[in-house]
This record gives C-alpha cells, structure tokens and sequence, in this order.
C-alpha cells in the first residue's frame, strides 16, 4: 500500500529484480555475444565474418537489444574489442544502426594492462582499468546495478572461470562454421543455466537470454 492509500503492483519483471538485489546488493554483470548455430563466438583466426554470411532484410534483433539496453548502466570490454568498437561506433558509419546513440553515451570501461587512455571519438574516453578483470568486475559492481560485457572472449573466460558472469546472452545467428572459439572457457566444466527469455526472428536470429544458476 502506497502512501495516498492506494494498491502499488509491480511488475513480476520488477519483484524479481527486487529480489535479487537484496539478495546480492551489488549489481549484476551480463555477458552478451553474437554466436553460430555451432556454438562459437569467432572463427579460427578471431573474425567474425559469420555475422554477415546471412540475409538480415527485415530482422528487427536491433531493435530488441535496445530496449534491453535501458535496463543496462555501463559497458565493459577488454582491450581488442575497445580497439574494433571505437574504430566504428563513434564515427559516421555507425549513424544508422540502432545501438549507437546508446554505446556513444554510455560509461565505457576498458579492462587492459597496456592501454593509459582509451578515446571514443568525439565522446567521453573509456575508463581504463589496468588491475585485472575480477578487479574491475568488483568495482563496477558497486557502481552499477548493470554492466553488460561483449565479445572481449579473454575477459569473458576469466569471468566465467571465477563465477563473476550473472546472466548469458546470446544472439545465435543462422550460420554454421564447424571449428572457432566458444563463449565459455574449455575449462569452465558443467554450469546450469534458467531460461529467462527467447525471441526469434524470420531471418532465423535468435536472441536467447539465461540466468547463470549458483
């Protein structure tokens, strides 16, 4: 009961929410990754031409991520894929897609030991974290209710091997490339997952998201 007297009911979305961060007080970290039907994040030598070997006339995945990015706080990502983000997002030929507006004005952090400054074009630089990924992790954490990780696999793999991965996200596109990378380390051994949510697109794009169970 709210204060004027009357019946307060919240979302199911929201109650869980709730939950969960008086469970943990800190916030959450999602990893989010573009994969094959196969299972892998990049190809042998670390492309990611998979992406564009299918028909994307009329797939509105873009504009699924965006609403999920109003829930989210920050960005994290690990040296080389700063390097492949900042190389696109900030300049002209990223003007059409969707996401843009909201990478350009995010908090951007950049988990490297080499890089002492990490420019976005015209906007606000990253912030770089030089102390390792489970530290940085941490910080943001207390932060932010909601940092989401992409690509970055080096800085996933230490995530995932140390439990510091909350929610999965895949984006599994109509492609098979049959060897590359996976989005877990080998080592990882079995972890269970809850379904969250799933949407499918005609161009045969699936954007699937988990909850990483403890």
């Amino acid at each position: 009961m709210s204060r004027t007297g009357r019946s307060l009911r919240l979302p199911v979305e929201a109650v869980v929410r709730t939950a969960r961060h008086e469970e943990r007080t800190m916030g959450i970290t999602t990893v989010d990754q573009i994969v094959t039907a196969d299972g892998y994040a990049s190809e042998p030598d670390g492309g990611l031409s998979f992406f564009d070997a299918f028909d994307q006339t009329g797939d509105r995945t873009d504009q699924g991520q965006l609403e999920w990015l109003q829930g989210v706080d920050a960005i994290l990502l690990g040296r080389r894929t700063y390097e492949m983000f900042s190389s696109y997002w900030p300049t002209p030929a990223a003007d059409g897609d969707a996401v843009a507006e909201w990478i350009n004005a995010a908090p951007r952090h950049v988990v490297s030991a080499t890089l002492d400054s990490a420019p976005w074009g015209d906007h606000a630089a990253a912030e770089v974290h030089g102390d390792g990924a489970l530290a940085a992790v941490s910080a943001l954490r207390e932060r932010y209710d909601s940092v989401v990780v992409w690509g970055s696999l080096d800085l996933t793999d230490a995530l995932f091997a140390a439990g510091e991965v909350d929610v999965l996200r895949l984006r599994t596109v109509p492609v098979v490339i049959g060897a590359g990378r996976s989005f877990v380390p080998s080592s990882l051994g079995r972890q269970r997952l809850a379904l969250e949510g799933s949407t499918a697109q005609a161009t045969g794009h699936v954007a699937t998201s988990y909850r990483v169970l403890r």
